[in-house]
């Protein structure tokens, strides 16, 4: 019995050690979570042009709210998440946001897409953000849908793949 009591003890120090360590590697992690971000972003930019889809800059609207004679923007993108709608956009504050996303360009630059309607007319504002302000208004989960795209489409990195996807279940646990 005192074996199994020892070795339970050596078992809980092992545990309280790694903690010890751990802790101080996990807010390393954090900290260089926007620097990680960017690089992903890069990364993914060969799957942005792959997959990614060219979203409407303006459009007219008929009755039913179906779009018509819609603009593009040039570069194609692909939509990371959603966020709560800010009251206005920064380039008119007479203009309400009714949907606003955060998307990665094939640049591999984030970018927070903001759209307002007012009955006739959809027109957005393309408002570009630093990898930081990724993460302070739509969360870790950015890195998340991330690196799915990368799983799904990276297939040739899967080393590269594999260390992001223990690094985030990290920063996740």
């Amino acid at each position: 019995m005192d074996d199994i009591e020892k070795g339970f003890d050596q078992l809980l120090d092992k545990v309280e050690e790694m903690n010890r360590k751990s802790t101080p590697l996990l807010a390393e992690v954090k900290a260089k979570a926007a620097m990680l971000l960017e690089k992903m972003g890069k990364t993914t930019v060969p799957v942005v042009q792959r997959i990614g889809m060219t979203m409407v800059d303006r459009a007219k609207l008929d009755g039913k709210g179906e779009t018509y004679d819609a603009q593009y923007y040039p570069r194609k993108m692909i939509v990371l998440g959603k966020a709560e709608p800010a009251p206005y956009r920064p380039d008119d504050a007479s203009k309400k946001v009714t949907d606003q996303f955060c998307v990665l360009s094939e640049e591999g630059k984030f970018f927070e897409i903001m759209y307002s309607s007012n009955g006739f007319l959809l027109d957005s504002y393309l408002n570009p953000l630093a990898a930081d302000q990724v993460l302070d208004i739509y969360g870790l989960e950015i890195m998340f849908m991330l690196y799915r795209a990368m799983k799904d489409y990276l297939g040739d990195q899967r080393d590269l793949v594999e260390a992001l996807g223990r690094v985030l279940d990290y920063i996740a646990a």
